[in-house]
């Protein structure tokens, strides 16, 4: 069930359900339970079914807005209390996020919202819930006349006794769309054996992407995974930093690494890198035994050189002497004075 478009703001004031709900056991996610004497209860919040009745468990996950801009979207939020005491649960309206993982967050950030969250307005900010009674909470969300066309999400947020619930809002502007993505800053960790890159959504609705790796060494095929998808939607205009494990990298190769990402709407990119993969500790450990083995060769050629000259030493004295006691000789023979 969409957001129906109405021409002005709702100015119905919040209406309380007298339904009687079971007050068996709930589980509390977050805090803020109590007991009744039959089990933990607590509050709840979720897109209301209609028609008077109690949501369904397979009811509405999320709302769904769809809207040309200057509309005015509205809508009813259920609020559950099954406990035996009143409740009071303030609610505001967020802008999703997304979180370091690609997750999408709909809690809310520091500061104010500035898009779908700053558009949602309630009857009633703060409401009370009787005991084992569910409130029906109208509330409006008016699009800017100057809102870009595509995904806008956002959330309700209700706070009360320690706990907050986000309620995911879907909302799509009016006008032409464009699927967009790219990869970028792809980097090749050879010590840590993994592959980071980067996901960024040039387009303006929200993807759910797709990725492929293929890696090439000097022998083949190092890397063949099929496309998979990822556990991100990525909102429009926000880049996320992802990380692809590689545990069996080679540890001496050449690689090439590519990486494919697709998504619904003819988004696709391919991104490339390069890298080295060296052994390190095996080179510097043969290095220390080249270094040795160029050392002691070194050596014995300095001591064969002193070898060779302490025995050419002894023989030109030799020669000397025999030198000197022929110029003797011919003294003698000439009458010279000796």
């Amino acid at each position: 069930m969409t957001f129906s478009v109405r021409g002005a703001v709702c100015a119905a004031a919040m209406a309380l359900m007298a339904a009687a709900v079971g007050a068996g056991p709930a589980h509390a996610d977050g805090g803020g339970r109590e007991e009744d004497g039959r089990g933990p209860a607590t509050w709840s919040a979720a897109p209301s079914s209609g028609g008077g009745t109690p949501p369904a468990k397979d009811g509405r996950p999320s709302f769904y807005a769809e809207g040309a801009p200057g509309a005015v979207l509205q809508d009813t939020l259920s609020i559950t209390n099954p406990g035996p005491k009143p409740r009071t649960v303030t609610l505001r309206g967020a802008d999703a996020r997304n979180t370091g993982s690609g997750a999408l967050s709909v809690t809310p950030a520091k500061g104010a919202p500035k898009d779908t969250g700053a558009w949602i307005s309630f009857a009633q900010r703060q409401v009370e819930v009787p005991p084992r009674t569910r409130a029906e909470v109208p509330f409006t969300l008016t699009v800017p006349t100057n809102a870009m066309p595509g995904d806008h999400p956002g959330a309700i947020v209700a706070s009360g006794g320690g706990r907050t619930v986000g309620v995911r809002v879907d909302l799509r502007v009016d006008g032409p769309t464009l699927s967009a993505l790219t990869v970028e800053r792809v980097d090749v960790d050879t010590d840590a054996g993994t592959i980071s890159y980067d996901l960024v959504n040039r387009g303006n609705t929200v993807l759910t992407p797709k990725l492929a790796v293929h890696a090439d060494g000097v022998l083949g095929t190092l890397l063949d995974r099929p496309a998979r998808t990822l556990p991100v939607e990525l909102l429009p205009g926000r880049r996320v930093s992802l990380t692809e494990p590689w545990p069996d990298a080679p540890a001496l190769d050449s690689v090439d690494v590519e990486l494919t990402a697709t998504a619904a709407g003819g988004a696709r990119d391919t991104a490339t890198a390069s890298a080295r993969f060296v052994p390190w500790g095996a080179v510097a450990g043969g290095g220390v035994l080249l270094l040795a083995a160029v050392g002691g060769a070194l050596h014995l050629v300095r001591v064969r050189g002193r070898g060779r000259r302490g025995a050419e030493a002894p023989e030109a004295e030799g020669i000397g002497e025999r030198a000197g006691a022929t110029r003797e000789l011919a003294r003698a023979g000439t009458g010279e004075e000796l």
